[in-house]
């Protein structure tokens, strides 16, 4: 058994006997004894791992917390989510038309091995992430600089990418068209620098640990043992950081506590200082004097693979008829019950609003995902005939920690009691392998969740164009594709234009179940009261521990 697995395995059997084990939940490392000792380390527990510590590879809300917080880029957002400088020495000098971003970088911007942080490192990172090679799954994110979309096709190379570095504190970077959430992009992780002496070294083991890779953000990570197994890891302050006298924890350390029971017996024995609830212990503790609710720019969902010809989900009733079995109210009350809301369509509310009349997206769509047994039903008959099948069994493939499984069991039942001949069978998985199942296309039905990265609804509609790399499923729809292209093309010159087509792209994935989405997620928190400054975010990397204190 590792050092790892023994401390996690004592963790658990401490929150079983309070009384006889009281001490605090953080592995001890050379790292963590050599920590400032009048500075405090937070713990902070996760109900799954981390997917990825690579810049370019990184796809889960997981990673990204960690990396915004090793690594930083030009912008960091602020706490009402607006990008303010970070790694840039001064606010970026825009074009008339939108288009060209000239930018100067801290001079004083270090790695964690002492080097500078240059110009060069950001053109570096952005063209790894878009090279085809690189399999970046997140490399439509750039899809704004010039050339991007056509590098990643393989039709262009990757150094024709509108970015170049002019001196070496210096960066410009060319746009595609004009793109008013270009500066908010500019924080998020997929455009933070990479250092390329370090990846080059490192060939393919780059960033598999924390060990090989260097990082410029106000904390390092450390002892991470690779992606998707390890259940605990550290960030460590970073002395090299530009602004590390901000900095005032020694560090945070996360443990993978998948079960919230064992979560809440930790946070009680003052083993960690911010868990998340779900379930009954969600409902049980609203009145807890460290009760929180975090709301969060996220859509729960249903994916059905529609890849193969002969795939039942390509037909539209039997996606109809699933919809209309689920009590979505019932999902947010009785299973969840931590300030989760039920879902009206795929795009979250409080979002983004009208440019003109300020008016929620959702409100603008109109749409609706009610609950409907008997129109389910007749919906079901009326499958069955069009696929000549009077039974139907799928697999239905999710994470495996609390929530995710409590929720697979109301969707096997509900689904099964409603649809006569329907069988469901739920395969629970580790998040990592829930993730590389979906991106392979390996699933029948999958249960996925989708975080804002910006305020913007095209953020979550464009992950079902034909393209996408995230159309994990392979819905299709040909009117789609063409207002999620006009959107983006209407986005400079007629903002009213693009709002209407994404409202209308809106309704034809709700009116035709391209995925089903179960509801907008909240988290329910304990929280002690004694953390100050911590920033959440609704949308991108949610929490950025750099002003963090505790008292």
């Amino acid at each position: 058994m590792t050092t790892k697995a023994r401390v996690i395995g004592s963790l658990i059997v401490c929150s079983f006997f309070l009384a006889a084990c009281q001490q605090p939940s953080s592995k001890t490392t050379d790292s963590t004894k050599s920590a400032n000792a009048n500075q405090p380390m937070l713990n902070v527990q996760f109900s799954a791992e981390m997917g990825s510590a690579d810049l370019s590879l990184a796809t889960d809300s997981y990673s990204f917390i960690t990396l915004n917080n090793a690594y930083e880029g030009l912008y960091r957002l602020d706490e009402n989510n607006e990008p303010v400088i970070a790694g840039a020495s001064e606010d970026a000098m825009i074009s008339e038309d939108g288009v060209v971003y000239t930018i100067k970088l801290r001079e004083d911007a270090k790695w964690s091995n002492g080097e500078p942080v240059t110009a060069e490192d950001y053109v570096f990172s952005w063209q790894r992430t878009v090279d085809p090679a690189t399999a970046s799954n997140y490399a439509y994110m750039l899809a704004p600089v010039k050339n991007a979309a056509a590098i990643s096709d393989g039709t262009k190379d990757k150094s024709e990418l509108g970015i170049e570095a002019v001196t070496s504190h210096e960066l410009k970077i060319t746009l595609e068209k004009a793109t008013p959430y270009f500066k908010s992009l500019l924080a998020f992780p997929t455009f933070f620098p990479q250092s390329e002496a370090v990846v080059q070294e490192h060939g393919d083991q780059y960033a598999l640990t924390s060990a090989n890779a260097v990082y410029n953000g106000p904390f390092t990570l450390e002892d991470y043992d690779g992606p998707g197994t390890d259940i605990q890891w550290t960030l460590k302050k970073n002395p090299e950081y530009w602004d590390a006298e901000s900095v005032k924890l020694s560090g945070v350390q996360f443990d993978v506590v998948k079960e919230s029971s064992t979560s809440y017996n930790l946070y009680e024995s003052g083993q960690a200082d911010d868990i998340t609830l779900s379930g009954e212990l969600a409902m049980q503790n609203v009145n807890h004097k460290d009760y929180v609710v975090q709301p969060s720019a996220t859509t729960q969902y249903l994916e059905m693979n529609q890849a193969a010809e002969d795939s039942p989900f390509r037909n539209e009733k039997l996606r109809q008829a699933i919809s209309y079995s689920l009590n979505r109210q019932q999902i947010v009350d009785h299973i969840l019950g931590n300030g989760s809301l039920p879902a009206v369509g795929f795009v979250p509310s409080d979002l983004a609003f009208n440019p003109e009349t300020k008016t929620d997206f959702v409100k603008d769509a109109g749409t609706s995902l009610p609950y409907d047994e008997e129109q389910a039903k007749k919906l079901w008959e009326q499958a069955k005939s069009e696929l000549g099948k009077d039974t139907l069994t799928f697999e239905l493939l999710t994470s495996d920690t609390d929530q995710s499984k409590k929720l697979a069991e109301y969707i096997q039942g509900t689904l099964q009691q409603t649809l006569e001949g329907l069988t469901v069978e739920v395969t629970n998985v580790p998040f990592s392998v829930r993730l590389d199942r979906s991106n392979s296309g390996d699933f029948e039905m999958v249960m996925n969740n989708w975080i804002g990265d910006y305020a913007d609804p095209i953020n979550f509609l464009e992950l079902f164009k034909k393209d996408s790399s995230y159309n994990r499923g392979k819905w299709l729809d040909d009117t789609y594709d063409n207002l999620i292209s006009e959107a983006s093309d209407a986005y400079a010159n007629d903002p009213q234009a693009r709002w209407q087509n994404m409202v209308e792209a809106e309704q034809i994935l709700n009116e035709k179940l391209g995925v089903i989405p179960l509801f907008q997620s909240a988290e329910a928190h304990l929280r002690s009261p004694k953390i100050k400054g911590l920033v959440v975010h609704s949308v991108g990397a949610a929490y950025d521990y750099k002003n963090v204190s505790l008292e």
